[in-house]
């Protein structure tokens, strides 16, 4: 049976490295960073300037394209690449983050997750099964397991400002008295492990889609090797570590990851779901993972924040603030996006002059649909270089003018080569 992608590692520097990735609709370079869109697009941005901010690949979601407008009819006409004029790779998540983050929505058992349709109130429902059928009907390259994400912290264990995590451990505290967070980790380990078993027994295409699966535990270490043990045994394609960025400090997820990639199988591709911090993907580069995804650049583009490398900035720019209102800079300086430098993407402006920071401001605070496209496109880019210069250090094995260039990331990587040095 042929192999569905092929993954080639091209250069080390400690434990990251660069390589390739071939799938049916091409190939990406890692580490990469998906861009998502979710219900098949990358919200108010052409499928050409995705690709121009430097994307190869792209993230969809089972759960959102099963409800509308359905995985049979996205079949019908072509699968999801033809449906949203995509060539590239797409890779979907397979809706389990969603029986987390949606938790006071859905109840949880051993077959699977029942969940209260967003659309219409009716029930849905998402098994291992269906959520393989459905990814196998949407057809992208790349396709995620159906597994089990608890809390990632006991939020009985001190003060927790995130709803999701109080919203899951009062669901799954339902059918008990009170929330054993410890128990809660055990049952979606070897739920995760069971599912898996299930999802790759139902995978109709292992011959053109490649189907990952998930790597639990929470912050337990011992928990991490149990789940990483069993669910590496099962021969796959590549691995994803699951269960982080879902309420843990950014010390934590780097803690995670670095004791998680590096035991990782050394050919497959490793892939980090849902982190997006420059400084969280940072030191899971450095740590030996391949590929990233996160809603941050769009979302926080939608809402008026710039992420930028300037360390004053605290790493972005609230651009409607007051105090940008007369500023004629444009968002980043040296920044290459359609925003900062729309002339070098073929786009006419007035002495080929950026979009300053007083005009988006001026556009969020009229409520004009430019202004979340051009923030949104120039979060997009920042990413990009992000993983152009990771790539660049790591094929260099040259750490210094990194640093120098992101120098609010000087300290991650830092920490990094220090627990490597000490591992070694």
């Amino acid at each position: 049976m042929p192999e569905p992608i092929s993954f080639t590692v091209h250069k080390t520097s400690g434990n990251a490295r660069t390589g390739r990735v071939e799938t049916p609709h091409g190939g990406f370079d890692t580490p990469a960073f998906m861009p998502v869109g979710t219900r098949g697009t990358v919200k108010g941005i052409f499928p050409h300037h995705v690709r121009s901010t430097g994307a190869e690949i792209l993230l969809n979601n089972t759960y959102h394209l099963m409800l509308r407008p359905g995985s049979k009819l996205i079949q019908e006409l072509g699968g999801v690449h033809k449906f949203m004029n995509w060539d590239g790779p797409i890779l979907t998540d397979s809706g389990g983050y969603q029986a987390y983050s949606m938790a006071d929505l859905n109840a949880i058992d051993e077959d699977g997750v029942s969940f209260k349709s967003i659309l219409d109130g009716s029930t849905i429902r998402l098994t291992p099964e269906i959520a393989i059928q459905v990814q196998n009907e949407l057809g992208p390259d790349i396709i995620m397991a159906f597994d089990d994400c608890p809390p990632s912290v006991d939020p009985d264990a001190g003060p927790t400002n995130q709803v999701r995590i109080k919203q899951a451990a009062l669901r799954d505290s339902m059918k008990k008295k009170g929330y054993d967070h410890n128990a809660r980790l055990e049952i979606a380990n070897e739920r995760t492990v069971r599912w898996l078993e299930r999802c790759k027994q139902a995978h109709a295409n292992p011959d053109s889609q490649a189907l990952f699966g998930i790597i639990q535990g929470g912050t337990d270490f011992e928990r991490r090797d149990w789940c990483l043990e069993r669910i590496c045994n099962i021969d796959l394609p590549g691995y994803a570590i699951g269960g982080v960025a879902v309420g843990e400090t950014s010390d934590d997820i780097a803690r995670v990851v670095r004791h998680t990639a590096p035991r990782m199988p050394e050919h497959k591709p490793r892939y980090l779901m849902g982190v997006g911090y420059d400084r969280d993907i940072t030191a899971a580069v450095l740590a030996g993972v391949d590929m990233f995804d996160c809603v941050l650049p769009t979302r926080n583009g939608r809402n008026a924040n710039a992420f930028t490398a300037d360390p004053t900035t605290d790493g972005q720019l609230r651009l409607r603030n007051a105090k940008f209102a007369k500023d004629e800079s444009p968002i980043e300086l040296g920044c290459d996006c359609p925003a900062c430098d729309p002339a070098s993407h073929g786009w006419s402006t007035y002495d080929a002059r950026p979009f300053s920071r007083a005009y988006i401001r001026h556009l969020f605070v009229a409520g004009e649909m430019l202004g979340p496209i051009l923030v949104t496109l120039h979060n997009l880019r920042f990413f990009q270089r992000l993983m152009d210069d990771l790539r660049e250090a790591i094929n260099s094995n040259e750490w210094e003018s990194f640093k120098r260039n992101r120098p609010s990331l000087a300290s991650i990587v830092d920490r990094a080569i220090e627990v490597q040095s000490q591992s070694d």
